[in-house]
């Protein structure tokens, strides 16, 4: 190697020292959100948290743990989150094959005739003005990552791929929660249908019961025909119960990713969840929740995106060498037939109809439409809890004064009916009515329940559960 060459290595590093010494992009720091109050009502400072309960902890259900499992399995939606993995995972290694020169090779062969006139020799003088020409050969070329520009595109690619890996889980969580409160939703649905067929029957007995008294003079037709129109008021409601049966097992077969059929499934009274609800402190939302992780993750990216526009205000230093062979005669192929030629580049924009100005604009923007994004979700987040808690904490009270006004309303009809056999004091009026109220409140009662399955469900969601 001779000194002009080592003198020129030599001066190559030393500039890339010294550029590279001149730092412009700016390190990652997660920004200061406040996470205090999230809960609203919540001040614990137990760290102990639902969230890093498995999903197959919370359900005792063995029917709904193995629903859960199909859903996760053939689930289209959590499909698709894995499919845009893989794709931004190919993006994060090309990301990284940028750090590498690229080679390529060549191989031609060239047939050109000149014009002999357009040579303008003197004449007298043959020149072979038909050539050939075969050449090959290897290039490549190599950008320095003086700016920062590639390791810049890199933490963007790494941050996406973290995204989706975040976006997958979200998809999860949600899927389990889906797939739970559909289910609870049928076993509902069976109980309320349970409860008005049982209602049904016992009205038809009464019809029976007020004709019979109509016999005895007791009641007069009025009675008959109200208590029919109280047996029917209870059979039109069957076929809408019915209705939203069938449309949930729809619903949940296409969580299930299934044609809709029959679902199998236990009883809602079976049910039995944690008893014990740990929300553990707001600020755990920032590494459980995996929506706010990704929305974290797409700031993380738009941060790096930043960075990468800044790097365009730069000159970008680029290194180019090829070389081979190349003769006019094949068999003189390899004999002297060598080139080489290298090239170190500096180039610095100067003037390009403002583009670098509008690409750093442009990032800024979306950076902080990224954070603004980023501080929703966590305050969606800490609202989610808070509704959770509370909707459990109101289905709980419930359930206490409904079992005592069923219980209320249920000796309220026995003791209409007996007084309507024996006293003149009593019309069919009153027993309709309390029938009627029985009714509504067994219904009700069970949708307390169905709220607080829901609630622990929804809280479980909402603290980040399911994915571990």
């Amino acid at each position: 190697m001779n000194r002009n060459c080592l003198k020129y290595i030599y001066f190559t590093a030393m500039l890339l020292g010294v550029l590279a010494s001149c730092k412009i992009t700016k390190t990652y720091k997660r920004p200061d959100v406040a996470t205090d109050g999230l809960y609203r009502d919540g001040h614990s400072t137990d760290t102990a948290t639902l969230a890093s309960m498995p999903w197959q902890s919370l359900f005792a259900d063995t029917v709904l743990k193995s629903l859960i499992q199909e859903g996760l399995n053939n689930n289209l939606d959590l499909k698709t989150a894995v499919q845009k993995i893989l794709e931004a995972q190919a993006s994060l290694q090309q990301s990284k094959a940028a750090y590498f020169p690229s080679l390529s090779g060549n191989v031609s062969a060239q047939r050109s005739k000149q014009s002999q006139a357009g040579l303008n020799f003197p004449p007298g003088i043959n020149i072979n003005t038909l050539t050939t020409t075969y050449q090959a050969g290897l290039s490549t070329s190599w950008e320095a990552d003086v700016w920062g520009k590639l390791s810049s595109t890199k933490r963007a690619a790494l941050a996406t791929f973290l995204q989706s890996d975040a976006a997958k889980r979200a998809v999860q969580t949600q899927l389990i929660a889906d797939i739970a409160n559909n289910y609870f939703s049928l076993l509902a649905l069976d109980k309320q249908l349970e409860i008005t067929q049982q209602t049904l029957k016992n009205r038809i007995k009464d019809i029976e019961t007020m004709k019979d008294l109509k016999q005895g003079a007791v009641v007069n037709g009025a009675a008959v025909v109200q208590s029919e129109a109280n047996r029917y008021a209870a059979e039109v409601s069957i076929p809408d119960i019915k209705r939203s049966i069938r449309e949930t097992e729809n619903a949940l077969d296409i969580l299930l990713s299934r044609p809709p059929g029959p679902v199998n499934r236990g009883t809602l009274d079976s049910q039995k969840l944690v008893s014990e609800l740990q929300t553990g402190i707001p600020a755990q939302l920032l590494t459980n929740r995996p929506d706010v992780q990704q929305s974290e993750y797409t700031f993380r990216a738009a941060f790096e995106n930043t960075n990468l526009a800044r790097s365009y205000f730069y000159p970008s230093f680029t290194i180019t060498a090829s070389g081979g062979l190349s003769t006019l005669s094949l068999k003189d192929f390899f004999n002297k037939s060598i080139f080489y030629n290298a090239a170190v580049g500096l180039t610095q924009p100067i003037f390009n109809q403002g583009i670098n100005k509008a690409r750093l604009r442009t990032a800024q923007a979306q950076q902080q439409e990224a954070l603004n994004s980023f501080q929703q979700t966590l305050l969606v987040a800490g609202q989610e809890v808070s509704n959770a808690l509370y909707a459990h904490q109101t289905a709980v009270e419930k359930q206490d004064a409904r079992s005592k006004q069923i219980q209320a309303l249920q000796k309220s009809v026995d003791y209409t009916q007996e007084l309507l056999r024996y006293s003149s004091a009593t019309n069919y009026t009153d027993v309709l009515t309390s029938e009627q109220n029985l009714l509504a409140a067994q219904l009700s009662g069970v949708s307390d329940r169905l709220q607080e399955l829901q609630a622990i469900v929804n809280l479980y969601r909402a603290l980040g559960g399911g994915w571990r």
